[in-house]
């Protein structure tokens, strides 16, 4: 059973990245991000149009965070503030204990390790926090830049053919179980350290 409750908002740190809650005071951003053709180029949605479009969507995450439904950070730089892209966790499954994850990058930061710092903290937040046990990726089949991330990761890609969007493939990613505790049998305990 996953833990999944994101009041109050769960603020996350790297080395360089702080991962905060979404505002309005972002929309501008998230039009930038989401109006990008460099972006959306491999992501199956309409672009941002005008900026009351970003200040719906941002309005719908936060309604969403709000019912707990999904976990939504802006990614920015932790000495300037500069907004550099988002990451969220959503399609999460109780009865399964996993949830999808899904990141976006403005091409002017990518290439610089940004995405693969910020995802390996929310894969930790999921794990241990939100107790979560499978967390799953759809990325194009073009997109080298996302499939290389998720590998590094130690995602695995799935062998069975998507049939309902068959340009996407599927990344799994579990982490490793804990191997079950056997206690030492008396023949087994270490001996006593003699006194010097």
């Amino acid at each position: 059973m996953t833990n999944r409750v994101f009041t109050p908002f769960p603020t996350l740190k790297t080395e360089r990245l702080t991962l905060r809650q979404l505002s309005l005071n972002d929309a501008q951003n998230i039009f930038a991000l989401r109006s990008n053709s460099e972006t959306d180029k491999y992501l199956d949605r309409e672009p941002s149009k005008t900026i009351e479009d970003a200040i719906t969507f941002i309005n719908n995450i936060t309604e969403s965070i709000e019912r707990n439904e999904s976990i939504y950070w802006a990614i920015s730089l932790t000495d300037s503030k500069i907004f550099v892209g988002t990451i969220c966790l959503f399609e999460f499954s109780d009865q399964a204990n996993k949830c999808e994850i899904g990141y976006e990058l403005l091409s002017t930061f990518q290439g610089k390790g940004i995405m693969k710092e910020a995802t390996s903290k929310v894969i930790e937040y999921a794990v241990q926090t939100i107790k979560i046990q499978t967390i799953e990726a759809f990325t194009h089949i073009n997109n080298q830049s996302s499939t290389k991330l998720l590998e590094k990761l130690e995602f695995k890609k799935s062998i069975e053919p998507n049939n309902t969007n068959p340009d996407y493939c599927l990344f799994t990613f579990s982490p490793p179980r804990p191997l079950p505790h056997t206690p030492l049998s008396e023949f087994e305990h270490p001996a006593p350290h003699s006194p010097t």
